[in-house]
């Protein structure tokens, strides 16, 4: 009979973590411990298989409570338990007229603020160059005059409703234009809400360019970080965002070390310009994007806040300004267009990881951003997640879940510990931007890219639809293409444009300002909302600041998607298909009963799939002559043996000449040849397959043969 109570220290005695390895150990037949149960991140940091107090000794509270230094806990003492956090929505249609029916159903739907990204020429790029940056589908919003602006936002309640800026290198002029529409709709400075995002270190890092020289840069974010500070309490001037180091594929330490590094830049920017530490940071927003690496993410959020609180320390800076504020969004890198459904689930982890770290602002991304404008359903989705996050599971009720946490706080330690020893490493090459522009940084990144495309090729880091349980058949997702058209029919139509010889004497003064540097005491700033007030394009503002100066540009970091490789094979298959109107065809010969080759057989299906292959499957031939015979009627010219491994020997020999006199083009063993790989090759076999080869380059080769990729 089942006693009534029990107690769980009395019935179970304490184990050991001695005794736990011993029997591990036992368990793995004398394996290493360490080879088989410890992962690592990419820069070298161990995941044990346990953790305990031995870990991470919490005695004195190292972590600290929510709201105090710290801050690994959270900026703010009660956290986002009263309102929850900002759910925002990013908009990048490129007519705004059609962008406000979204902005409108998102703001409807729950959302609470938006972003506008804007085109490449509203950023500061050439009218000529309207291509989409890394992320984006779309080039952006064509916003040019303050008409398209209005337009944008239309209906929306400018005092309830945040708008955040994504303007590149253009971020005075469209911050200049968003001032003058608060100011046309009555919008006082106390109650404008927003945030202009300037942050010249990321745009030159993702773009390669600045319209003017960095310095000048640095000083227009400085001036437009103090005039915010003293005119619009709720709006921050500065992002300091890791988006363009996570897309190029760096690790979590080597984010957090250069986030740290640009607002350390930034904060002597600030300082060249007047501002005290603690007005400068006030005027800060730390953008970070996680991927599908849930604790590494949670983790890295947490060390962001210790790292900045201490570096705030160290500047003197008051408590009030230690607490980060943070900006967390699902990174562009880990999003697929094969199976994009799945982007369902990698942005849910994002937004839930942000939620759990405590994250100020998250930005929901629609699962079908990568195929062309996001539509009315996506989008719903989107901002729907956030919502179950916050009024279903509730997850801002509780402050720091993961607090106290052996695993989670060793693993903060090691990552903030790993941050802080590079952030020193950029301090002594003479800070970030020397770092950035002499491409040690973009060194630093190859090194960890390289180790993780090697790891997705040959699928130790697999990629849910793409590289691992790839849909063949799957629906695509169809969804509109910018137009084409939008671009000419902004140009074509006339501006609201005020006194054409008053607008010329605004801009005139800009560019009188600029070139004398007053970029810091506010005057620019107003001679640029005066301009936009009276019909000046962002480009014109553009062109006034920059002058004859000589933009700053670099080559920017080489950003990639993690399923780049294997959907452009997909891609070269698709085409494959269009023409012969069949894809390439790979044939399974089967040796011996289903329960031998099952899982070699289930192992080669994903394998050649995710390559674009379509699998014929014998069902398993009783003689080799059954399994030629099927082979004959596939039409496939690859054949791939799977067997169990102890019928290999006999069967291989056979089979493969078999297979070859059949008329097989390449013949692939599944499994590791060991020791018989000279025998095989010598009876017919010309490949091998397995875990740890090299998918990517297998499969290329293979679609080469078929004539499916030049």
């Amino acid at each position: 009979m089942l006693p009534s109570e029990f107690s769980v220290v009395g019935e179970f005695p304490p184990v050991t973590y001695e005794e736990w390895r011993a029997s591990a150990e036992r368990e793995l037949g004398g394996g290493e411990l360490e080879q088989r149960l410890v992962a690592r991140t990419y820069e070298g940091i161990a995941i044990q298989a346990l953790y305990s107090g031995r870990d991470w000794d919490g005695a004195d509270d190292p972590s600290g409570f929510p709201g105090r230094f710290p801050f690994t806990r959270g900026s703010w003492v009660l956290g986002h338990t009263l309102r929850g956090w900002d759910m925002r929505q990013e908009h990048a249609h490129p007519d705004p007229r059609a962008a406000n029916a979204a902005i409108r159903a998102d703001l409807d739907g729950g959302a609470t603020s938006i972003a506008l990204r804007l085109d490449r020429p509203a950023r500061g790029g050439p009218a000529s160059d309207a291509a989409p940056t890394a992320g984006h589908v779309s080039g952006g919003m064509q916003i040019d005059v303050l008409d398209d602006l209005e337009a944008a936002l239309a209906g929306v309640e400018l005092r309830e409703t945040g708008v955040a800026l994504d303007a590149g290198t253009g971020f005075l002029p469209a911050a200049a234009l968003l001032i003058a529409l608060w100011r046309r709709r009555g919008v006082s400075g106390a109650e404008a809400r927003g945030a202009f995002n300037a942050d010249p270190l990321a745009v030159l890092a993702a773009e390669g360019r600045l319209h003017v020289p960095l310095e000048r840069a640095l000083a227009e974010m400085a001036g437009l970080a103090a005039w915010t500070g003293a005119n619009l309490p709720q709006v921050t001037a500065v992002r300091v965002s890791t988006a363009p180091y996570h897309d190029a594929g760096a690790g979590a330490a080597q984010e957090l070390a250069f986030a740290m590094a640009t607002g350390l830049e930034y904060l002597r920017a600030a300082e060249a310009a007047g501002l005290k530490v603690d007005e400068a940071a006030r005027q800060f927003l730390f953008s970070f994007c996680v991927d599908g690496r849930f604790f590494e993410g949670l983790a890295k959020l947490r060390a962001a806040r210790r790292l900045w609180a201490r570096i705030m320390a160290v500047c003197s800076g008051e408590a009030a300004v230690q607490g980060l504020r943070m900006e967390v969004r699902p990174g562009w890198r880990v999003l697929t267009r094969r199976d994009p459904w799945v982007n369902l689930l990698r942005n849910t982890v994002g937004c839930c990881v942000g939620v759990l770290a405590g994250a100020d602002v998250i930005t929901s991304v629609p699962f079908d951003s990568l195929l062309g404008l996001p539509d009315e359903f996506s989008r719903r989705v989107a901002r729907n997640t956030q919502l179950i996050l916050r009024e279903e599971a509730q997850l801002h009720r509780v402050i720091d879940p993961a607090g106290g946490s052996w695993f989670i706080e060793k693993l903060t330690d090691e990552i903030a510990a790993r941050a802080w020893g590079l952030l020193q490493q950029i301090e002594a090459r003479g800070g970030m931007a020397r770092a950035l522009l002499d491409g040690w940084v973009a060194a630093r990144v190859a090194e960890i890219s390289a180790v993780r495309a090697r790891d997705i090729a040959t699928r130790r880091q697999p990629i849910t639809g793409v590289s691992e349980f790839p849909d063949l058949h799957e629906t695509p997702v169809a969804r509109r293409a910018p137009d084409a058209e939008v671009r000419r029919r902004a140009i074509a139509r006339a501006p609201g444009r005020g006194d054409e010889q008053a607008l010329g004497r605004r801009l005139r003064d800009v560019e009188a300002l600029a070139r004398v540097g007053r970029s810091v005491d506010g005057a620019l700033i107003e001679a640029l909302v005066s301009a936009a007030a009276q019909g000046a394009a962002l480009g014109e503002m553009t062109a006034a600041l920059a002058g004859e100066a000589q933009p700053a540009a670099m080559q920017p970091l080489a950003a990639g998607r993690d399923a780049q490789a294997f959907e452009e094979l997909r891609d070269a298959s698709d085409a494959y298909l269009a023409r012969h109107l069949r894809r390439p065809r790979v044939f399974l010969a089967h040796v011996g009963p289903t329960r031998e080759h099952v899982a070699r057989a289930t192992y080669a299906r994903s394998f050649f799939e995710a390559g674009g292959f379509e699998v014929v499957d014998d069902g398993g031939g009783a003689t080799a002559a059954d399994t030629v015979a099927a082979f004959r009627t596939s039409a496939a010219s690859v054949a791939a043996i799977c067997a169990a491994e102890e019928r290999y020997a006999a069967a291989v020999a056979e089979v493969a000449s078999a297979l070859k006199a059949a008329g097989a083009r390449t013949v692939v063993l599944v499994g590791n040849p060991g020791e018989r790989e000279e025998g095989y090759r010598a009876a017919g076999v010309d490949r091998f397959i397995g875990v740890g080869c090299d998918a990517v380059q297998t499969l290329r080769e293979l679609l080469m043969q078929e004539g499916a990729l030049a």
